[in-house]
């Protein structure tokens, strides 16, 4: 669960591992931003957030080199592709408290909740991101 700028967000999944990748199954993205003005804009910005945190946790990693940094195109920066990305359930808590924002409060609960699915698919715990190849046996 994560709070920021008066709203609340929380993901879980299930996941297996294929060939040292994890595959999700299910996603899950509970939000609760006060009173929502545009529901379809809510779910939007869930599953954006969802597979941005997803890209970002297993493949996204800055290096510099010689002071520049390495990484010049998606060929160097994978982000996920859209075979990738899983559906993303988003259930909307209505409530009665002041709107708060939707943007980029739902990619912190992305690594925690997929590393902890791995951790109850695989009994591996993952200790560092991007996950990348720590699961290939």
């Amino acid at each position: 669960m994560h709070f920021v700028f008066g709203g609340y967000a929380a993901h879980a999944m299930q996941v297996s591992v294929t060939n040292g990748r994890p595959v999700v199954h299910r996603c899950v993205c509970a939000v609760d931003v006060g009173q929502v003005v545009n529901s379809l804009g809510v779910e939007a910005q869930m599953m954006g957030a969802t597979n941005d945190g997803l890209s970002t946790a297993l493949n996204l990693r800055i290096t510099v080199r010689d002071g520049k940094v390495e990484q010049d195109n998606f060929t160097s920066y994978p982000l996920l592709r859209m075979a990738e990305s899983p559906d993303v359930e988003v259930h909307i808590v209505h409530t009665d408290f002041a709107p708060s924002g939707a943007g980029e409060m739902g990619i912190p609960t992305v690594a925690p909740a997929l590393t902890n699915a791995i951790y109850a698919a695989t009994g591996k715990r993952i200790r560092r991101l991007p996950i990348g190849d720590q699961l290939r046996a």
